[in-house]
């Protein structure tokens, strides 16, 4: 445990009255005696004991967004936390990132680099710091025994180091004696992929004598080979690599897209069309109807029809992992699949940096092979779609972000085309942060229904044998819902495309229960979530009415249930296996989507398979985060580099998940995502270090398995106390 919490519970034991005289919420109360001002802060022995036996014995009243804390665990005074803002902590990529290189989409900004107003949570200008070699060693001598390296196609001319022995010495600093002093991806595929760059070389190399005398230093591996040529975007396990000469052509506009292309001409001119059609003026004479009657006559069908889909399945044994920006990394959901997740998602993705072809939007559709998995399925009548094949199934898919169908149909055709391995592709629609608003994406789309509906019928068109899904949230503006048009819209198309297009063939609709106004400050609001699913339900009998049976598109290109509803999930607030079968049982969703509570504690996904609380202890949460290091190493690498990006994502993993509050020492159940515990200490050191709210007790935990961070690593948390302060929206 760390020093500064072993002092603090010390200090705390060893002053009882401190504690008697705040409640479980924080508040200062004083301890009302007889007698003088002066004698009333010295209590009879005898009576405090029989006070805090007291208090001990009864059970606290639950007070709003404090975790209830049995009272012998309390250990500190003060105010509660401030709440944070957990959009701005949720979604968007760190400023300088040098992962995907990219800006922070939390961190505002404005025209000229000028900052926009801040919003909760946010820090300006976040970056990490650097962390590399003090020398760059060389590709020809980083996979390759010291007298045999590859040539160097720079020859003279390279600027980095040749020297093994030296790069060695002065170049980087010492192996790692962390995880037993072995490289985990050597020790899990026999061989390492940074070669003599790897914090662990010493595990897979050695120095051997020639009959000359010479030395030599080798790598050991126990495959065929060490495919140095490979692309290095390349590791073990990892699936969804598009090669650099791809993303290459996408960058210089070679790629044809022989889909989109013809689409999008198309749907220019039967927006012009319609334009025309619905926007005449008020004034309206017999000769003008006669236009608008001829301007009707020159609508066309579309060039292209969609393909028939993949079926897919949601159910109440499948809980999804939701797209999760920053923490919804590769090693994360490999950690939640492992758990119990049946359905994961990729970062959101940009759609124009995809169709650009730019190597950090990419690097997000990267996926384990464990993601490949068939998801959990219990055949149920009514409940599945005819034809679906569990077995050709998996758990990945892509989440995008577009604020115009161009830019989401042509993103969509080069996912289908490139990426072997996806689910769905689902469309953002949902993203509160200004700079995907403002240009008009994400839930900036909520207040656009028939640029949205146009967007999702061409994705449909576009992603072959691959659905289409769409995530929304309520509303932009608390108070003024909109999703229950855009969910009827999604479900059989818009009053001027229903009687010519059909339904747009969205495959499943998830509905966040909050507007981005609302943001995180108050809680979902699963009945207006219940509201939209009785919608979806009623699609069967809605349907005959609304639609022109023979305009209707042909079933096989919609993925689309057996009673021929889409798929409805509900997203917001769940925080253990009550919550999730409560909100099938009552909302009448076909099954959850789960954000921050799958960030706070993973194993909610097997609470969610077991049915009951599980209460994980300290050590078991430990061999978690001792999992996602590992993962985060074979994803990023042992080198440098790769301890650097794993140790971030670590810290920002361990921003959420020191809110959770073990179940045995919760006096009240079910256990709130929004309750913000006080100060306690856990039932053993290790627990009390796991609670701590300090980045600095964070990075100690980083070190268990990561060694000593580079002297130039940063790491600023989102969470920062100075950042809490909220401004009015709207």
């Amino acid at each position: 445990m760390a020093e500064n919490e072993g002092n603090k519970i010390a200090d705390i034991a060893a002053g009882p009255e401190e504690s008697l005289k705040h409640t479980a919420n924080g508040d200062a109360q004083s301890i009302q005696t007889d007698g003088p001002a002066s004698k009333r802060q010295k209590l009879d022995h005898g009576q405090e004991e029989t006070k805090e036996e007291t208090r001990q014995s009864q059970p606290q009243d639950r007070v709003r967004g404090v975790a209830p804390v049995k009272p012998e665990y309390l250990i500190a005074t003060g105010p509660p936390s401030k709440v944070v803002d957990d959009d701005a902590a949720e979604a968007g990529i760190a400023t300088e990132d040098p992962v995907n290189g990219k800006p922070d989409p939390r961190d505002g900004g404005g025209k000229n680099g000028k900052n926009r107003k801040k919003q909760g949570g946010q820090n300006q200008n976040r970056n990490y710091g650097h962390f590399e070699d003090a020398l760059r060693l060389c590709n020809s001598v980083t996979y390759s025994n010291e007298f045999s390296p590859k040539p160097c196609k720079f020859g003279e001319r390279c600027n980095m180091c040749h020297d093994l022995r030296r790069y060695l010495k002065e170049g980087r600093r010492g192996d790692l004696e962390t995880l037993d002093g072995k490289c985990p991806i050597f020790e899990q595929y026999g061989r390492c992929v940074s070669g003599w760059k790897c914090r662990f070389a010493k595990s897979h190399s050695k120095e051997i004598e020639h009959e000359d005398g010479r030395k030599e230093l080798i790598l050991l591996s126990n495959s065929d080979s060490m495919e140095t040529e490979q692309d290095p975007d390349q590791r073990p396990g990892v699936v969804n690599v598009v090669s650099t000469d791809t993303k290459w052509d996408l960058a210089r506009r070679k790629v044809v897209f022989e889909k989109s292309d013809p689409y999008i001409k198309w749907l220019e001119k039967d927006t012009d069309l319609t334009r025309k059609v619905y926007n005449q003026t008020k004034k309206q004479d017999r000769d003008e109807n006669t236009d608008k009657e001829d301007l009707r006559a020159q609508f066309v069908d579309p060039p292209l029809k969609p393909s028939e889909k993949r079926k897919i399945y949601f159910g109440r044994e499948t809980p999804v992992l939701a797209p999760l920006t920053t923490q919804g990394n590769l090693p994360f959901r490999r950690v939640c699949a492992e758990l119990g997740a049946q359905v994961t998602y990729s970062e959101m993705a940009m759609g124009m940096p995809l169709v650009q072809g730019q190597k950090g939007e990419w690097a997000l559709m990267k996926a384990h092979e464990s993601e490949l998995a068939s998801p959990r399925f219990t055949h149920a009548e009514g409940t599945v779609v005819k034809g679906y094949d569990n077995s050709k199934d998996i758990k990945f898919g892509a989440q995008i972000s577009g604020n115009q169908p161009w830019v989401a149909m042509k993103a969509t055709e080069a996912l289908t085309r490139f990426l072997p391995h996806l689910r769905v592709v689902d469309l953002n629609c949902g993203c509160p942060i200004d700079l995907v608003y403002t240009a008009g994406a994400g839930s900036g789309l909520l207040d656009t229904p028939s640029k949205l509906e146009k967007m999702v019928r061409g994705m449909n068109v576009v992603s072959g044998e691959v659905p289409i899904t769409a995530k929304l949230r309520m509303g932009v503006r608390d108070g003024k819902p909109t999703a229950d048009k855009l969910v009827e819209r999604l479900a059989f198309g818009g009053h001027d495309t229903r009687e010519r297009l059909g339904a747009p063939g969205c495959a499943a609709i998830t509905l966040h229960g909050r507007s981005r106004q609302r943001r995180y400050t108050k809680s979902a609001n699963w009945s207006y979530i219940a509201e939209c699913a009785a919608i979806i339900k009623s699609y069967k009998d809605k349907k005959d009415d609304l639609t022109d049976t023979a305009a209707a598109p042909d079933e096989n290109t919609q993925a689309n249930t057996a009673d021929e509803k889409v798929y409805f999930i509900g997203n917001g607030d769940c925080y253990s296996h009550v919550d999730y079968f409560d909100h099938i049982d009552n909302a009448k969703v076909d099954t959850v989507m789960i954000a921050r509570g799958a960030m706070v504690k993973p194993w909610i996904f097997e609470e969610i398979e077991k049915g009951q609380y599980l209460d994980k202890s300290a050590s078991e949460r430990l061999t978690y985060i001792e999992k996602f290091v590992r993962y985060g190493l074979e994803a990023w690498g042992s080198d440098e580099l790769g301890l650097g990006f794993t140790r971030r994502f670590l810290l920002e993993w361990l921003s959420f998940t020191h809110r959770y509050v073990p179940i045995g020492i919760l006096e009240h159940l079910p256990p709130s995502l929004n309750d913000r515990p006080p100060r306690y200490k856990g039932r053993n050191d290790l627990e009390t270090l796991l609670a701590s709210d300090n980045y600095k007790d964070w990075m100690k935990i980083s070190e268990m398995f990561l060694g000593p961070a580079h002297p130039s690593f940063k790491f600023q948390p989102k969470h920062k106390s100075n950042s809490y302060e909220i401004e009015a929206e709207g």
